[in-house]
């Protein structure tokens, strides 16, 4: 990718860590693996809330920024909206313009594109700003969540809508593991003498299971998601981060349900999943604690 597009290691390893996935990824979309055993397949989910919530917006043209190989936008094409994106995985982009291409789509509606370089995305705007963007597992990747913010509103007409993922922060409540130890020192008691701290996290470590979860490990060429920038985000901060970016009517959407910690998975793989499946679109306050992610909705006056 070179270093003119590529500044600095934390953009070049996320970037590598697409390009090492951009070939199965399209499997966290598929249907017919939500029965099947193996990794969850929350991206399904993800995507029946954009879907439901572009449907019922006045959206004519929806950009995408963090396209992946192209199964949301190629669904919301099928939809009838007018739809471009970009991608900071060359990898990514390759793949998406070849299923757009499939689909006999313009290619070059794909482009490479950093969401904190506005520079890059300006090409895209010649034929005016869009109705909707969405943003599906970029928000933990940025590490300017204000710029982030202001480059998608160059990218949105007044009146658009936003439909922005992020991982939950909450959810380490649940997990009673070394997230919930994490949250508790770092965020809840982020000011509290380190003494006290210090005894807190003594009982933790014999209450919490704090060695897991375990790393992940690289698979093929790129780094794991535990080795890059991939930052949570505490639900009950969001609306303040949106409205001071001059967003309105923020409401939340939850999904990727666990129906127990994580580490109890083990052993019941079946019905993990099955209680899991019934809880997504529960919707309501539980998702802020049994929910690993979110979407983010909000509209620009």
């Amino acid at each position: 990718m070179g270093d003119r597009s590529m500044p600095g290691d934390v953009k070049h390893d996320i970037a590598k860590l697409y390009d090492a996935e951009s070939g199965d990824y399209h499997q966290m979309y598929q249907r017919e693996n939500l029965e099947k055993p193996g990794r969850y397949p929350a991206n399904y989910f993800r995507l029946q809330i954009l879907v439901s919530r572009l449907a019922s917006a006045n959206v004519k043209r929806v950009y995408e920024v963090g396209v992946g190989e192209g199964t949301p936008l190629l669904t919301m094409a099928k939809m009838g909206f007018e739809v471009a994106g970009c991608d900071i995985s060359q990898e990514m982009v390759a793949a998406a313009r070849r299923n757009f291409k499939a689909q006999h789509l313009a290619e070059n509606l794909i482009q490479w594109g950093d969401v904190e370089d506005s520079a890059t995305l300006a090409g895209q705007l010649a034929g005016g700003r869009f109705d909707a963007v969405i943003a599906a597992g970029v928000m933990p990747h940025v590490r300017n969540d204000r710029l982030f913010l202001e480059n998608v509103k160059m990218l949105l007409r007044p009146g658009g809508k936003v439909l922005i993922e992020f991982r939950n922060k909450l959810f380490s409540l649940f997990t009673m593991n070394r997230y919930t130890k994490e949250f508790i020192l770092d965020d809840l008691l982020g000011t509290v003498p380190a003494p006290v701290k210090d005894r807190v996290a003594a009982e933790l470590d014999k209450r919490l299971a704090t060695d897991l979860p375990k790393q992940r490990q690289a698979t093929g060429d790129g780094p794991s998601y535990d080795a890059i920038l991939a930052k949570f985000h505490n639900p009950l901060e969001l609306e303040e981060l949106y409205t001071a970016a001059g967003f309105k009517n923020f409401r939340l959407h939850w999904y990727h349900y666990h129906p127990a910690p994580p580490m109890l998975e083990g052993g019941m793989e079946a019905a993990f999943r099955q209680a899991a499946m019934a809880l997504e679109h529960e919707g309501t306050w539980r998702g802020m604690f049994l929910c690993s992610a979110g979407v983010v909705e909000a509209d620009l006056p």
